[in-house]
């Protein structure tokens, strides 16, 4: 089953059903439905934190009316994660390009990419 999405909040570990984004130009926080994919400048929140949540002085807040819902998991992301676990689990496929260790530092490749299907 996929990753249950976690509240970005530090400490806490309840799962995310809303999604805060800032309109810096309006000077506005808007907190909505869970986004279907994680985004590099939204936060993740769960139902309390995304209730409570407080703009500084000057900002406003524009929150989402109606319950938060957690999202279902579609059938292509499970789909997705049993062809993953597949594919990691044979022993006759040859390790990827960025699964072999950088040449003169030592280091492993921390992203690994893996072969698409024809």
């Amino acid at each position: 089953m996929p990753s249950v999405r976690k509240c970005s909040r530090t400490g806490c570990l309840e799962p995310a059903v809303a999604t805060l984004t800032y309109a810096y130009s309006d000077s506005t926080a808007v907190v909505g439905p869970l986004a279907t994919a994680s985004e590099p400048h939204s936060y993740d929140l769960c139902e309390a934190h995304a209730l409570r949540l407080t703009a500084p002085r000057g900002w406003e807040v524009v929150r989402h009316e109606g319950e938060f819902a957690a999202p279902e998991p579609s059938s292509d992301e499970l789909t997705a994660l049993a062809e993953a676990v597949r594919e990691a689990g044979r022993t006759d496929r040859a390790p990827a390009p960025a699964e072999q260790p950088e040449t003169g530092s030592g280091r492993r490749g921390h992203l690994r990419v893996l072969p698409g299907r024809a």
